[in-house]
């Protein structure tokens, strides 16, 4: 690598170390001799929310051989299984197949051990803190910017990459009089949140997606003997992995359907011409994902408020799919009549013991009351307000360099992957990596996704760092 040198250094910081944080500052390590820091409350670089959880039976939903760091090398976490630094399996994570789905703990020790070196070397900065404020100096005196980290330390970067991607679940409001409830579980991904489970105890669980599955398996491990009820507006559960098959010859990205409704019947009559040839119907949901940044970006706004408003629950069951022994798990607790699928939403919500809950059903909107001993949340991420509650992002929105995107995925980002200001024009200091940038670029929550969407901003931000470099050599 060319060294290039300046009379001050520019600095990259990076604002979350989860994955998609870790991935920018992986990338971007092998592409520039900056200064990269990335400043992350957690331990380990690379775990996150998702990848932090020490639940066994929270797993990848995919097999290993399609999680990596680097695309160039799709097969790169599956190597490193086989490794001795890997730690051991637990013993039904592989298939007959050979296709392994590891805890999830397992892949978040897999990206933190990709950039220990780095670390080591001194190419890559962890700051164990978290940022709570933003300032930014006037362009005339330079226009970098100062984080105000929670350890009362400053640092005072050049570019920022936002890669704070998962906010806390929000609380529906139908649930505000919970608030403070024992009895609710508000991240049951935290450590020891479902031990506190009593065996007998009627549980509902709100949300029917991966962390729903996710909960049902931990607590079926758990020995759980009472009615758990999961519910969401659609009743729809994540549905299983298909058996090993061909690619289907449907193209959706050569003339791509221009609204939701033309989507849905192109993508019927793909699902039906495949079943005709013996297919399951998973083969056209992995093209649909393959050439989702196309489908996405042929779709006018109103067209994909269309599609989030009528067609994500359907789409959402079908594209993140749950590991095997999860859905095994998720079975055998509904064969023994433990769990229950309720499409319906929640009108009121009385503390007490046991709570109780108002529903309406969503196919005859018929009203009724269950009652219940835990409520456990699983709506995952509240992306719609990540500005308000993340105060690096309120700072930033209030000095006009963000904003909110449109369909409340995140933030609205320019192609680039740059930040869209409130007003005046970008000027490439500030980036945005991981789901915030959905809006923008579509299908942005799977691994795969992720990773090209670091290698894309970290691409972006080395070209920002050599244009700089190139106007101070230029004086």
């Amino acid at each position: 690598m060319t060294k290039h040198h300046t009379k001050t250094p520019l600095t990259v910081a990076i604002i979350g170390g989860g994955l998609s944080g870790a991935a920018v500052a992986y990338h971007l390590a092998h592409l520039t001799d900056a200064d990269i820091t990335v400043i992350e409350p957690r331990a380990d670089l690379g775990r996150g929310m998702a990848y932090a959880t020490p639940d066994p039976d929270h797993r990848l939903n995919v097999p290993d051989h399609k999680m990596t760091l680097r695309s160039d090398r799709p097969e790169d976490f599956r190597a490193w299984l086989h490794s001795p630094d890997a730690p051991t399996l637990p013993a039904n994570s592989a298939r007959l197949s050979g296709e392994i789905y590891a805890p999830r703990a397992v892949f978040g020790a897999y990206v933190a051990a990709q950039l220990q070196p780095l670390l080591q070397e001194g190419r890559l900065r962890h700051l164990q803190s978290k940022v709570v404020s933003v300032a930014r100096a006037s362009m005339g005196q330079g226009g970098r910017y100062t984080l105000g980290l929670s350890d009362s330390g400053t640092l005072r970067a050049d570019i920022i990459v936002l890669a704070t991607t998962h906010p806390s679940a929000g609380l529906p409001r139908e649930l505000a009089n919970l608030a403070d409830d024992p009895s609710l579980i508000a991240d049951p991904f935290a450590e020891g949140a479902l031990a506190s489970v009593n065996p007998d105890a009627r549980v509902l669980i709100v949300g029917n997606g991966l962390t729903s599955a996710d909960i049902v398996a931990s607590l079926h491990r758990r020995g759980h003997r009472g009615k758990i009820t999961a519910l969401s507006r659609h009743g729809l559960r994540s549905q299983p992995h298909g058996p090993a098959q061909p690619e289907t010859k449907a193209d959706f990205a050569a003339h791509p359907p221009r609204t939701a409704l033309d989507l849905l019947r192109r993508a019927r009559a793909a699902v039906a011409q495949d079943q005709a040839m013996g297919l399951t119907w998973h083969a056209v949901f992995d093209r649909l994902r393959a050439q989702g940044p196309a489908i996405w970006a042929a779709l006018p706004e109103p067209e994909r408020r269309r599609f989030l408003r009528h067609l994500r629950a359907l789409w959402d069951v079908h594209r993140f799919r749950i590991a095997p022994q999860t859905y095994e798990a998720n079975q055998q607790m509904q064969r023994l009549g433990r769990l229950v699928s309720l499409a319906a939403r929640i009108v009121t919500a009385t503390p007490g013991s046991p709570i109780k809950l108002g529903l309406q059903t969503r196919h005859n909107g018929t009203r009724l009351t269950i009652a219940v001993d835990r409520v456990i949340l699983a709506t995952g991420p509240a992306h719609g307000s990540v500005i308000k509650s993340t105060p690096a992002l309120a700072d930033l929105a209030a000095l006009g360099l963000l904003q909110p995107d449109p369909l409340g995925l995140g933030l609205l980002t320019a192609a680039s992957g740059q930040a869209v200001p409130g007003s005046g024009s970008a000027d490439g200091s500030l980036l945005v990596a991981g789901p915030l940038a959905r809006a923008t670029v579509g299908e942005l929550m799977g691994v795969p996704e992720v990773i090209t969407w670091a290698e894309h901003i970290a691409r972006e931000v080395a070209g920002q760092i050599n244009a700089r470099r190139g106007l101070v050599a230029a004086q």
